[in-house]
């Protein structure tokens, strides 16, 4: 097992020669003689405990202890003051800076071990529950989008004979926003929160949407429902993923024109994510086979796509898409369903 290193900070080179004899055979120890020097070592080796002295020119030992807690590299190291100073005013401005611990000088071996030992421990359970706090809280995500990609496929189920379609899209609604130059969380929000965009069909009869024939006026109406009603499903949430799923699933019928439902939104009052899943859902509608159609070239789909900039979608997102041709290609190949 790797030993555990300690930086010892102090100006005097007797009282580091005496931690040093005290910690060295069962620890790394590391010495700094100022301030700054401490804190250029604590950052490049992040050392697992740090005693400090606090009466130091220059730069004291609580202005060392501030800045170490201020900076995210050494801000969760065990701070030991190890001080004359011994007032309860002074003990108090340490922990409130951050340290855990004081050590009176002239210092005892046996305490400074004990201390040692004890503040490392509790360091290491620590790292230990943060870890596992890390790895359980990852599994949650999880959890969170898979629920939400099978819900979107449930609702592409009624219509849809394997449901691949909000896979697909999900990729290609990413895609989109990477080459739109969208920010990495942005990114992965939005690829786990488009499939939920057409939730909503779960309260949609099956005779409109399994209709072979085209719908008549009333059917259309019915059908427009179901953006409104995918909203409804999802609700208002203070979590990003379910509000951006909320958006799509209400905006992504809504045409840069204004001439799209519910609302008749037009141009950027469309939420971009909503602009963005537009254009995904309509490639993979048209790309992939269905009972009433075969699937349309890639070349079709997007001069298709390229003639209706400015009109049903938005004209920059366009431009983006058409640049990530090979990528969606890769997608769907990949996701492809078989006649």
């Amino acid at each position: 097992m790797d030993k555990a290193t300690i930086l010892v900070v102090d100006d005097t080179p007797e009282n580091i020669d005496i931690l040093v004899g005290i910690l060295g055979g069962d620890y790394r120890v590391k010495v700094a003689i100022d301030g700054p020097k401490a804190l250029a070592l604590a950052s490049k080796t992040t050392p697992d405990l740090i005693l400090l002295d606090v009466m130091m020119p220059g730069m004291n030992g609580y202005e060392v202890c501030k800045r170490l807690k201020q900076e995210p590299l050494t801000c969760h190291i065990p701070v030991i003051f190890v001080t004359a100073l011994s007032d309860v005013a002074d003990e108090t401005q340490g922990f409130e800076l951050g340290a855990v611990d004081y050590i009176t000088k002239p210092v005892s071996a046996p305490v400074v071990k004990a201390r040692v030992k004890t503040h490392l421990a509790l360091y290491d359970q620590k790292r230990l529950l943060e870890q596992e706090v890390k790895v359980r809280t990852k599994e949650l995500e999880e959890t969170r989008f898979e629920i939400i990609r099978r819900l979107g496929r449930a609702a592409e189920y009624k219509d849809n004979e394997t449901g691949l379609h909000v896979i697909r899209m999900s990729h290609y609604a990413r895609l989109l926003a990477v080459q739109s130059g969208l920010p990495e969380y942005y990114c992965e929000l939005i690829y786990n929160a488009a499939p939920m965009h057409d939730i909503g069909k779960i309260g949609t009869p099956d005779s409109i949407l399994k209709k072979p024939a085209k719908l008549d006026d009333a059917e259309w109406t019915e059908m427009q429902l179901h953006a409104e009603i995918g909203a409804e499903i999802i609700g208002e949430h203070n979590d990003p993923l379910l509000e951006m799923a909320r958006r799509i699933a209400l905006t992504h019928h809504e045409k840069w024109d204004g001439s799209g439902y519910p609302n008749g939104l037009s141009a950027e009052e469309i939420p971009i994510e909503g602009r963005i899943v537009a254009i995904a859902d309509v490639f993979d509608a048209l790309t992939s086979i269905r009972p009433y159609k075969k699937a349309w070239t890639v070349e079709a789909t997007m001069a298709l796509i390229e003639d209706e900039a400015g009109k049903q979608f938005d004209p920059e997102l366009v431009e983006h898409f058409k640049q990530i041709t090979d990528e969606l290609t890769k997608v769907r190949d990949a996701h492809n369903e078989t006649e």
